[in-house]
């Protein structure tokens, strides 16, 4: 499998299940702050959005810091709808996505910049993917957290992982 293709299934799999963690939240509950500073599950989501739309418009050739994004704006307090979250969430996204499309393994030792500093094309995308997989952590967390006993596992449930183990069909992609 190529690397570009392997990251892409990562970036995929975050993406997966940050959605399928969102669509267990109340509407009402997707602005709710968990503590003072703390930040909602549409601020991490605008936030997501935001840096997934600078970093890959024009990837090769523009500083991923883009000077038309307003990093500060991602995190104000918001009320929004479900739907206005997952069209914002899919912005980013598809950017992404977009761009993972036209990439080969070929441009992998090609030089990009953020914020003035040049990574590797490799360096990038793995960095992006962790920033990503950082956020998705906390949008599971919070939505668990706002759901309690009603939560649906996302992974495998406490008490399931000898069942799991025979049959691991979280695994295949």
């Amino acid at each position: 499998m190529p690397i570009i293709e392997s990251i892409r299934g990562e970036f995929v799999r975050y993406k997966a299940l940050a959605e399928a963690a969102i669509a267990q939240v109340d509407e009402t509950d997707l602005s709710r702050e968990p503590a003072a500073d703390g930040n909602s599950i549409v601020t991490i989501g605008w936030h997501v959005s935001g840096n997934l739309q600078s970093r890959f418009t024009d990837f090769l050739t523009t500083d991923g810091e883009k000077p038309w994004r307003d990093r500060e704006s991602e995190f104000a307090l918001r009320a929004v709808s479900a739907a206005d979250v997952r069209a914002k969430w899919d912005e980013g996204w598809n950017v992404l996505l977009q761009t993972l499309s036209t990439l080969s393994d070929a441009d992998l030792s090609r030089t990009v910049t953020i914020r003035g500093q040049a990574l590797s094309v490799l360096d990038a995308l793995h960095r992006s993917v962790t920033h990503t997989s950082y956020h998705v952590g906390q949008i599971v967390f919070l939505a668990r957290s706002l759901r309690g006993k009603r939560w649906e596992w996302l992974t495998i449930p406490p008490g399931q992982s000898d069942a799991y183990n025979q049959n691991p069909e979280r695994e295949k992609r």
